[in-house]
Order: C-alpha cells, then structure tokens, then sequence
C-alpha cells in the first residue's frame, strides 16, 4: 500500500508500507529515503535537520536519511541544494519512482526508483544519474545512507588465506582521507571484517573506502541489523582510488555509502547503481 502521510513536519510524504516492512519518502525535497523500519519498528536511518553546508549555490542540507550524489566528490557540483519538490509516479502497489528537478548546475538530471517487496524486509533502490549538458563527463552513482546514531559499520574483507604462491598478489585497495587515524577507538579490525563505530562523544571525522567484492555493508544499531547489497562489477575503475563502498562517521553522523563504477557519459547518457536493502530484528550485534 503506498499512501500520503506527514512525517517529521512535512506534509507531503508518501509511506510504502507491505505489512511487514515499510519505508517512508519525502517529495517535499531530495529525494530523500526518511524511514526504513519493520512493522511497528524502529527507524534504522538517522535524521539531522539542523546539519547545512553553505556553498556558492546556495544552501546544501543532508536532512537525513538516504539520498543519490554525483561523484567524484565536488565542491560544488556535488552539493548542489536539492530543497524543491520532487516529482513522483507510482509504477506499482509498492514501488514508487522520484524525480527531482534537473540540476541546472551540474547539467545532470537524478532519479531513484523505490520498491518494498510483498513480503519480508527487502527493498530494491534503483539509481540514475543522466548527463543533460552538451559535453561529455565522467561520473559515478553514489548512494549514500544516513544511519542513526549508535550503532556499528560492518565492512567484509576479502577471504583470508594462507600465504602462498596463489596469494602472492594483494586482493583489494583500501582509500585513507587526510583525517583518517586509524588509533581512534571507534575503528575495529578483525579477520573477517573492519568495523567503524559511531560515538556521539567523538566528533573528529573519520572516513575509508574500499574496493569491496563481496557486495555487502551493514550497520548494526540495539538488535536490528542493516544491510545493502550491490553487485561487484570486476575489471572497471570507482571514484577515490577504486573505491565501491566508502564509510563516514564524525560525531553522531554516520553514512553508508556504495558507488557505481567510473562512467564516461555523452550527452543524454545515464550512469545506473542499484542497492538492494534488508533489515532484520532480534540480531545479536558485536560489542566493541
């Protein structure tokens, strides 16, 4: 069922709800993904209305929730405002399509398709970046998630095995911003994964991207664990030294982010990434 509701003080948001899961979207602004929960749940995804970054074209808010960027990251290309209505269309009992203004400034037009399946937790998120200038420009789909607060980033290594003449090459890069520091408490390394946790008490960002081949991240918050799924598109470059899954904390601010490979798009070409989400209850989340 899909239906208008008011959420968070705006009046104009569509809810899709199945039974089991629901996830509610604002046509106010964005798009924006504001509510992911199961039935009479928690919202997994964090909300931050006070949060702004003031460019030359005008005021950017990441309000909260999760949202479509143009990469590589660009300043101030990327932080275009995206306050005005979005367009929608309804293509089916539990999928909804978003379309905002084309972006006058960076000459692309975005698109997110939404859709709950009929039973269970999963959502399909559907991702379209379209190069509506005259030139040619390389760009990535980046699908970033605002988590709320508390809870802990799981990144997958890649399978450890032993050394030996079949290990001899290294399986995949790891990015580092200026401001990672790796003796932060928050960070975590483990064999079988990389966990970034989120403290309200530590405001310093801290920031790393992977080249991820097993196509999964997840966050875990209380007992409730969430998880994108992406395919792994081997033997073509990503944004930020070849990265497909990026993670951000600074304070109680979290994103999760995957990106699509590095695509050279003429005129009226579109670039596409999908993410398929899942959460689940009654998990039990690792200590740090």
């Amino acid at each position: 069922m899909i239906k208008k509701i008011e959420y968070l003080g705006f009046s104009n948001c569509l809810e899709i709800a199945s039974g089991d899961a629901s996830v509610i979207i604002s046509t106010d602004f964005g798009p924006r993904i504001l509510s992911y929960a199961l039935d009479d749940g928690e919202n997994i995804l964090g909300w931050h209305p006070e949060a702004a970054v003031k460019t030359k074209l005008g005021t950017w808010k990441p309000y909260g929730g999760h949202r479509l960027w143009l990469a590589p990251e660009n300043m101030p290309l990327s932080y275009s405002p995206d306050n005005e209505p979005v367009e929608h269309f309804v293509d089916g009992a539990l999928s909804v399509r978003l379309v905002p203004l084309e972006d006058a400034n960076a000459k692309i037009q975005k698109e997110i398709a939404v859709s709950l399946d009929d039973e269970g937790s999963d959502v399909t998120i559907d991702h379209k970046i379209t190069n509506r200038g005259d030139s040619t420009i390389e760009a990535s789909a980046w699908a970033l998630t605002i988590m709320r607060p508390g809870g802990t980033v799981v990144v997958p290594n890649e399978p450890l095995a032993p050394y030996g003449r079949e290990t001899l090459l290294p399986v995949r890069t790891l990015a580092l911003w200026p401001y990672t520091d790796f003796t932060d408490p928050r960070w975590s390394f483990g064999k079988d994964e990389i966990g970034l946790r989120v403290d309200e008490n530590l405001q310093d960002p801290q920031k790393f991207g992977v080249l991820n081949r097993q196509g999964w991240v997840a966050y875990e918050w209380n007992d409730l664990r969430f998880v994108k799924y992406f395919d792994f598109v081997d033997g073509v470059p990503f944004p930020d030294m070849n990265s497909n899954t990026e993670i951000y904390t600074a304070g109680g601010f979290v994103e999760v982010e995957t990106l699509s490979p590095l695509t050279v798009l003429q005129p009226g070409e579109s670039v596409k990434h999908q993410e398929r989400w899942e959460l689940e209850s009654n998990v039990e989340v690792r200590k740090q």
